[in-house]
C-alpha cells in the first residue's frame, strides 16, 4: 500500500533526514522532491506519471511502479 505525503515527510523527521539531502543521495533536484512531498494529498498539482516525478514518487513510496533505469543511469553520469 502506498504511503502518504505526509507518512513520507513524518519518517524523514524521524530518521532525521533532510529532503534537499535524499534528493541529492538519490540524483534528484532537491526542488522537485519539495514540491512532490509539499503537494496537496487529495488533489496534487503534480500527478508523477513519467520521468523524474514518477521516480520520486516511486522511490519514495508514494506509488507502485518501477524506477527507470535509464533516467538512473544518466544521473549517476
Amino acid at each position: 500500500m502506498p504511503k502518504t505525503r505526509t507518512q513520507v515527510r513524518d519518517e524523514f523527521a524521524r530518521k532525521g533526514w533532510s529532503i534537499s539531502g535524499w534528493a541529492r543521495r538519490n540524483g534528484y533536484s532537491p526542488n522537485m522532491v519539495i514540491a512532490i512531498l509539499a503537494d496537496d494529498e487529495s488533489n496534487p498539482r503534480l500527478k508523477c506519471l513519467r520521468g523524474d516525478a514518477h521516480n520520486i514518487a516511486v522511490q519514495l513510496g508514494l506509488k507502485a511502479g518501477e524506477v527507470s533505469r535509464e533516467l538512473l543511469q544518466r544521473a549517476a553520469a
